[in-house]
């Protein structure tokens, strides 16, 4: 075997974790990623939407989604015909999610709540936000921050309550697939996550938080093994859709996911094109 021949090197934990933020710094900016998001509006009656044609209402038939009405002079399609009257646009919830078309850079999704309500989200790809996005400050890699827990899978239905920073002290239960504890420096912790797609989403906050990083918190994505261990790569932890725009409802760090001592790990903070806060 020749030099040529030879496998390449595997990349250093340091050159993966490049590349991961690599692709974060590219994922926010595009056409729905967490800086295009400009609005967030709940539909509770006919109401027009900030920014947009239309005017919205909910469905008389109790059906996903919205109704809208709008004239061929606004120029809005939804499922890629022109709106010319009233017409339903069906939410993410339905099996097939109504397409909402503004203009070449303004799209839309209807989302759904608890309780049945309905909101129009509005995306634009030409965002004030993204105009101005300079990066996502980020610690160096740290090879202490990762940690091998336990997992022990919850009873079928275990549930917790999770605040979001715009519901006023009201909780949403999300489900809770197991227990992930594990020891640091001399201290247990007991983390709760809740499903998101494949992953355990961990909302948690830290020592830095509202200091050194986004107040609210951060996000870590992880799964468990077939062994009965997971591992919490905090060098991957995420800031929350919320630290990019203000339309999103972001859920809060349940206490018993707030550590007392500084994660210094994983992303700090968005900023503008001069390097301060983005907002």
């Amino acid at each position: 075997m020749t030099d040529a021949d030879a496998p390449a090197p595997a990349p250093t934990p340091e050159e993966r974790l490049a590349t991961f933020r690599s692709r974060r710094a590219e994922s926010v900016v595009q056409p729905m990623g967490s800086l295009a998001l400009v609005n967030t509006q709940w539909v509770d009656s006919a109401q027009p939407v900030w920014g947009v044609a239309g005017t919205w209402a909910p469905r008389e038939d109790g059906g996903s989604g919205l109704t809208v009405t709008a004239t061929a002079a606004d120029g809005l399609r939804v499922d890629g015909e022109l709106v010319d009257g009233t017409v339903t646009v069906r939410g993410k919830d339905d099996a097939s999610p109504s397409s909402i078309v503004f203009d070449e850079h303004t799209i839309g999704t209807v989302i759904a709540q608890e309780g049945g309500s309905y909101a129009l989200r509005v995306w634009d790809s030409q965002s004030e936000a993204i105009q101005r996005f300079g990066g996502i400050d980020a610690y160096d890699y740290d090879a202490s921050w990762v940690v091998v827990a336990d997992f022990a899978p919850n009873p079928e239905g275990t549930t917790l309550g999770f605040q979001h920073i715009k519901d006023e002290g009201a909780e949403r239960e999300e489900v809770i697939p197991g227990s992930i504890t594990f020891t640091k420096d001399g201290v247990d912790y007991d983390l709760a996550g809740f499903k998101s797609g494949r992953a355990i989403q961990i909302v948690f906050a830290d020592a830095t938080s509202g200091e050194e990083t986004y107040s609210v918190g951060r996000f870590l994505f992880v799964a468990p093994r077939a062994d009965g261990k997971v591992v919490l790569d905090f060098n991957t932890a995420v800031l929350p859709p919320c630290a990019f725009s203000y339309a999103f409802n972001c859920p809060m760090p349940p206490k018993q996911n707030r550590f007392g001592v500084p994660i210094r790990a994983g992303e700090k903070n968005v900023l503008d094109r001069e390097g301060a806060l983005l907002h």
